[in-house]
């Protein structure tokens, strides 16, 4: 079982504002203590969660949806990391994006 949640980067313009979702069903069900941190992978994996996440990451039965996501740097990539337990066991996943205009 892969820990990444997308094969390839996906592109994010440095507009937009998005939730990203996903199932939790190969891990578990109803995921708890979710957590949710973003990276800015060109720039020596610098923590910048609090520039662009904004709002709380949400939890419907076996789906989390992140904080939105915004302001990122048009060629920059970033990977978002997703934390949450399922059945005792705590587990982590995640994905990336490249800032574009």
């Amino acid at each position: 079982m892969t820990r990444r949640l997308r094969q390839k980067f996906r592109t994010q313009g440095e507009d937009e504002r998005i939730a990203y979702s996903f199932s939790t069903t190969k891990w578990g069900s109803n995921p708890t203590g979710v957590v949710v941190a973003a990276y800015d992978v060109s720039d020596k994996f610098a923590n910048v969660s609090s520039t662009v996440l904004f709002g709380n990451p949400g939890v419907n039965v076996n789906v989390i949806t992140t904080p939105t996501v915004h302001s990122l740097t048009v060629g920059h990539k970033y990977r978002f990391e997703i934390q949450f337990t399922c059945s005792d066991n705590t587990f982590e996943t995640y994905f990336t994006l490249r800032g574009e205009r």
